[in-house]
């Protein structure tokens, strides 16, 4: 527990973005060979561990290394010395559980049955090198069979594991879009194309499309949060910008949102007679845990304080790309108490270091028990 805490520690006071963590990685090499292990390097700031028992097939553990770009104000000893970065999402906390296996690996000396990659992934929040990750061809290289990811959750009680199979976190995209109307004088509006009730038109649209065009049954979250659009009270806005996202859990609707979205633009442009630009890619696919594995993975879970999830979640993550490529099983570890209250990517996220004991315990179960499929 001691060396857990410091781990948390020493990380949560070094964070940094995406693909920029350099420090991060030098810290995590270096307690990784003071165990004894030779790491390699994976998407440049990643690192990774294979530890050969001489098993035909290998099952994978994987951690998020970044950080966030949020201004920490948390008064605690170990706060962030890296201004307006922080572990804001619990990065920190992963690291130090997979740091945790990779000491009780060491030390047993349990007959496995797999051997094992511990893997240490950067750029989690952006741009989800998770794709790099299994484009740089480890997992065929030592054959790995199956995957398993956690991430700390303050809405779910502190030392609770919670999971569900099936859709437990969406696909999401971020929308841009851009309407250039024509510029007038307030006081000569048919000379101009007015862009700002062209963008309540469209949101308005968007939201009947939803309701609409949308089983009840398929969850859908399409939220427009940023309009911006005009310089002066009385001229006609030549352009305004909407910002938006879009999540579900199915890769084919949301396709056909993005579609309809491009037939609902359509239309605008020819009634009003105006541009529209926008754009909607895929950023992660949404996580689906194997309902094959999770069968055996809820036996070694159901040994803990376990809740099983009837509802998946809205938020996304890109371990979805693991699993896109292999079996695997993400899950929660709730961090949730009364002395930290406060949601993940906020500016007071702390949780308390003893939780992480129930996420090494679970591991190394999973490690020694799990029969993959």
């Amino acid at each position: 527990m001691d060396e857990l805490k410091k781990w948390r520690r020493d990380l949560h006071q070094i964070p940094e973005l995406g693909l920029k963590e350099y420090q991060t990685a030098q810290y995590l090499r270096h307690e990784l060979e003071k165990m004894g292990y030779q790491w390699e390097s994976v998407v440049e700031t990643g690192t990774y561990v294979y530890i050969d028992y001489g098993c035909p097939s290998t099952i994978a553990f994987r951690s998020d290394i970044d950080a966030l770009p949020i201004e920490e104000h948390n008064q605690v000893d170990f706060v962030s010395r890296h201004p307006g970065y922080m572990h804001a999402c619990g990065h920190d906390g992963h690291m130090s559980a997979l740091l945790g296996l990779a000491k009780r690996l060491k030390e047993s000396t349990y007959a496995f049955r797999y051997n094992i990659l511990l893997l240490f992934q950067p750029a989690e929040e952006s741009p989800g090198a998770a794709k790099l990750v299994v484009e740089s061809g480890i997992f065929e290289k030592y054959h790995v069979k199956t995957i398993f990811g956690m991430h700390l959750m303050p809405q779910i009680p502190e030392g609770y594991i919670a999971c569900k199979s099936g859709p437990l976190m969406a696909m999401c995209g971020e929308m841009d879009v851009a309407i250039q109307g024509r510029g007038a004088h307030a006081g000569l509006p048919q000379d101009g194309v007015d862009s700002i009730m062209i963008a309540h038109h469209a949101y308005m649209q968007y939201q009947t499309m939803i309701s609409r065009h949308i089983s009840p049954f398929a969850p859908v979250v399409f939220n427009i949060g940023q309009i911006q659009g005009g310089t002066a009270r009385n001229s006609i806005a030549t352009q305004t910008q909407m910002h938006g996202t879009l999540r579900c859990y199915d890769e084919a609707l949301f396709h056909q949102i993005t579609n309809e979205i491009q037939a609902i633009h359509d239309g605008l442009m020819k009634t009003y007679d105006c541009q529209i630009e926008w754009s909607c890619p895929p950023m992660y696919p949404p996580v689906i845990n194997h309902p094959e594995l999770y069968l055996q993975w809820k036996e070694l879970a159901a040994q803990t304080r376990f809740i099983e999830l009837q509802e998946p979640l809205m938020l996304a993550e890109d371990f979805a790309f693991y699993q896109k490529a292999l079996p695997g099983i993400f899950f929660f570890l709730g961090t949730g108490c009364d002395e930290y209250q406060s949601g993940l990517h906020t500016e007071t996220f702390n949780f308390h270091e003893e939780v992480l004991q129930v996420a090494v315990d679970l591991y190394e179960q999973i490690a020694m028990h799990i029969k993959g499929v």
